[in-house]
This record gives structure tokens, C-alpha cells and sequence, in this order.
């Protein structure tokens, strides 16, 4: 029997020791970013989706195009070409690709990186342009390219597609608060160009050299082009130190031997974190005036008479305030006033009585020379 009991507990042991099991995961797969059916078009086929850059060989892109989607912080991907019934066979009508990045400001430096000049505006999602038979928007985090023989059918496509496109919220869903920065006068919106990495500022035509521009450092920058031929560059670094030092640098690049007459006309000048080099064909004075009016911190001010409501409302605030700074010191007044009055006039009919001004003999008072002063060894009286 000790032995029995000696193998149970044994066996007991073991199986104390043994691991619990894992408990199981399901993972839910993410929704697709191609719906099966866009209007009265099919899929063909079930579309490409992947996280990162995995698949993006099947999209065409160049080693460049890779190289910049990446660096914006593309999450996800899917391609496919949507067709419609022609008789019996099922032909192509619209290829449409689909990029989901990180953030609002990834997809903008995408989009601005797709974007071709000449494009046209479109009233379709946040961005929307068009050329011909391409279209190019950007709804939230996501960036659409299609391409179709029929530009109507495009738009339609597009329409319906942003509805089931993936929403986000918070802080990765608000666009970036740099190109909002770009002084509005002259500018020539088209030319505009965010970047987020040195491939894709490089691509887009930055007049820096990407590698002393600091994009390591998290940096961001917007070029632009204005009418006058000048062009204004902003870049945003998370600090003010290292603002100043890649500010430093960026002087120095510019101060080389023939750095200068290669860029035009050169002005830097640091807000804060914040970063405005001029260059190209401005004189002097634009191109001071144009890094001068670019600020991080909003200022107010107004060159308009105020309306007549905000008028009244200060003139009633004064007229309070005035009223109770007069009843305070009339107050202060009267109580002197009435102090010199009842202390000066009692004083004054003493002195007339004969009797002193300042003492009172009349007032009870406790004399402790008396008996109880000897008794506890006072001055005798």
C-alpha cells in the first residue's frame, strides 16, 4: 500500500509539472480593402493584400516608387482589375489599387508623391485629381489609383469604393500641420510636395541634398513653387535644438563656393522647430519678407473696426469697473473724513474743558498696588 501511495503521488507530481495548455487565439483577418463588386463590375480576381511591402511586385511599381511608399509607412496593399459582362466573357473596364499607410500624413506624402503635374481637381474623398483616364485620391490613411477607359465609370468606381475604405481615428487620422503653413499668396498649389524621407523628397524635385536635411531626425518638409519662379521650402524637426542644428548646417551647405548662384536667392530663418529656406528667383526683399510670414504659432490681429456688439460689451466692462473704483475711494474718504470729525472733535472739547486730549482718568482701571499688590510683595503705596 506505501507503494501504491508512493506512485500516485509520483504520478501527481508529473503532472503538476506539466504545462498548461496555450490558450487559442483566433485571429480575425483584417476586411478587405477591394470589395468583390464595384457598381455593376466584377473582380476578376480575388486581389493582392499583404502587410507591408511583401506583394508589391505584382503592382508595377519601380524600385523608387517601392523605396518612397515605403518610407511613408504603407501597412497594407491590394490590386485588382474590375471588369464587366460582354456577352459571355468577362472583360477588364478599370484597374484599381488601393495603399493603406500607417497615418494621414504617410498617405499625403504619397499621394503627393503620385501626383502628376497637370492633374486636375476633382470633388472626390479629402485630395482628388485626374488626368485623362487616371484618377488619384486620398480618403484618410488610404491612397486610390485607378485607371479606365471611361472617366465617368472611374468616378463612379471611386464614389462607391470610399465608402467601404478603412477609417481611423485620433491623432494618426489628422493631415499634417506643415503644408498648412505655406502662405497662400502667389502660391502655385500644384507645384506643392510633402515628404516624409530623403527617397521621396529627392523624387519630387527637394533643392537640398536629402542626406543634411535630417529626415533620421523625424523630420518633415513641404517644397513649393510660387508664381513670381521663387520656391519655399518648410521643414518641421520635433524640436527647436534640432532645428538649430540642422539650420546650421543647411547655412553652411548653402555658403559653399557656388551653392548660392546655383540656388538663386538664398534666406533661412528658424521659428521655433520650424525651418524656411527661399531659393530660386526671388529679390531680396520677397524672399525676406516671404520667410518672415511663415509662422508656426498662430497670430491674431485685426485691421477691421470691431462690430458694435463687442463695442458695448467693453464700454459696459469700463463703466463697472469706473463705478466701483469711485465708490471705493468716495468710501476711503468718508472714513477719514469721518474719523478727523468724531476723534479731533472729542479731543477738541476736552482741551476746552481743561482736561488733557489724550488720557481718559474717568475710564475704570484695575490698580494692583492696593492690598493684594502688597501681599504679593508689589511696591508698597
Amino acid at each position: 500500500m506505501a507503494l501504491a501511495g508512493l506512485w500516485v503521488s509520483g504520478v501527481g507530481g508529473l503532472r503538476a509539472q506539466t504545462p498548461a495548455a496555450k490558450p487559442t487565439i483566433l485571429m480575425e483577418p483584417p476586411a478587405p480593402l477591394l470589395p468583390a463588386t464595384l457598381g455593376k463590375l466584377k473582380r476578376l480576381e480575388p486581389g493582392d493584400v499583404g502587410d507591408g511591402i511583401g506583394k508589391l511586385d505584382v503592382a508595377g511599381l519601380s524600385a523608387q516608387d517601392k523605396a518612397v511608399v515605403t518610407e511613408d509607412g504603407l501597412k497594407r496593399f491590394a490590386q485588382s482589375e474590375y471588369g464587366g459582362v460582354t456577352g459571355k466573357d468577362l472583360l477588364p473596364q478599370a484597374k484599381v489599387t488601393v495603399y493603406k499607410f500607417i497615418d494621414a500624413s504617410g498617405a499625403i506624402a504619397a499621394y503627393d508623391y503620385f501626383r502628376k503635374p497637370g492633374m486636375q481637381p476633382e470633388k472626390l474623398g479629402d485630395d482628388a485629381v485626374s488626368n485623362g483616364d487616371e484618377l488619384l485620391l486620398r480618403s484618410g490613411v488610404n491612397v486610390v489609383r485607378a485607371d479606365s477607359k471611361s472617366r465617368e465609370s472611374v468616378n463612379a468606381l471611386a464614389k462607391e469604393l470610399i465608402v467601404g475604405l478603412p477609417k481611423i481615428g485620433g491623432s494618426a487620422g489628422q493631415a499634417p500641420l506643415l503644408p498648412t503653413l505655406l502662405p497662400a499668396k502667389g502660391l502655385d498649389a500644384d507645384s506643392e510636395r510633402y515628404a516624409l524621407g530623403p527617397d521621396g523628397y529627392a523624387a519630387m524635385g527637394g533643392v537640398l541634398p536629402a542626406q543634411i536635411v535630417g529626415f533620421e531626425k523625424s523630420a518633415e518638409t513641404v517644397t513649393a513653387k510660387y508664381k513670381n519662379g521663387g520656391v519655399l521650402t518648410l521643414l518641421l524637426y520635433p524640436t527647436p535644438q534640432i532645428a538649430g542644428e540642422y539650420g546650421r548646417v543647411i547655412e553652411t551647405a548653402m555658403n559653399q563656393p557656388g551653392a548660392a548662384a546655383a540656388a538663386g536667392t538664398v534666406k533661412l530663418r528658424r521659428e521655433g522647430p520650424l525651418l524656411a529656406l527661399t531659393t530660386g528667383a526671388w529679390s531680396a526683399n520677397a524672399a525676406q519678407a516671404m520667410v518672415e510670414e511663415v509662422h508656426l504659432y498662430t497670430e491674431v490681429s485685426f485691421d477691421k473696426p470691431m462690430p458694435l456688439e463687442f463695442h458695448a460689451e467693453i464700454q459696459k466692462t469700463y463703466s463697472l469697473l469706473e463705478s466701483i473704483g469711485l465708490f471705493c475711494g468716495f468710501s476711503a474718504v468718508a472714513m477719514v473724513v469721518l474719523a478727523l470729525f468724531f476723534g479731533g472733535g472729542r479731543a477738541l472739547i476736552r482741551v476746552m474743558q481743561g482736561k488733557s486730549a489724550a488720557s481718559e482718568p474717568e475710564f475704570l482701571r484695575i490698580d494692583l498696588r492696593g492690598p493684594a499688590g502688597k501681599h504679593l510683595g508689589g511696591p508698597k503705596a
